[in-house]
């Protein structure tokens, strides 16, 4: 595939990806942080399942995700905590919802992926797999279990 043909094939998918990203690491990083996914897509496109597109990009932003997180631990000092420096993170969406928002935040961080995935991109369990690199079944139940992790801390919270 050559450059034209990647860029009318995956070009739709950039503003999915900085809303993803928008929501994981500091609003400067961003645009940085996309141009590396595109760039690893670009050179690992032969891997990329036909009609998995978004899904295999948003694999590829999962890793560039955590990568970034593990340099910005070692570079940077707690100032990264402070929400007036980074965009929202997926916590800071539900807001309006105090129990929620203190529950989301006693989640393992296994169960904000795969509800974040779920919820906040909106991605099928057939996604979800393509991005985790997981069974269907298996994201079905991490899915089922990380939903009544959720709905327990809820619940505790509520008193």
């Amino acid at each position: 595939m050559n450059a034209d043909e990647f860029e009318s094939r995956f070009r739709q998918f950039l503003p999915k990806v900085a809303k993803y990203l928008g929501y994981r690491v500091p609003s400067g990083d961003v645009e940085e942080l996309a141009s590396e996914i595109f760039l690893i897509a670009w050179k690992k496109q032969a891997s990329c399942p036909d009609g998995l597109e978004l899904p295999w990009i948003y694999k590829i932003s999962g890793f560039v995700v955590a990568n970034y997180r593990r340099k910005s631990l070692r570079n940077r000092s707690l100032q990264l905590f402070d929400s007036d420096l980074s965009s929202p993170s997926a916590e800071d969406v539900f807001l309006a919802d105090f129990n929620l928002k203190n529950a989301w935040g006693q989640l393992a961080n296994r169960d904000q992926t795969i509800l974040g995935l779920a919820a906040l991109e909106g991605l099928s369990v057939s996604e979800i797999s393509t991005a985790l690199g997981i069974s269907n079944n298996a994201v079905s139940i991490r899915l089922h279990r990380a939903r009544k992790n959720l709905d327990l801390l809820l619940k505790e919270l509520e008193g």
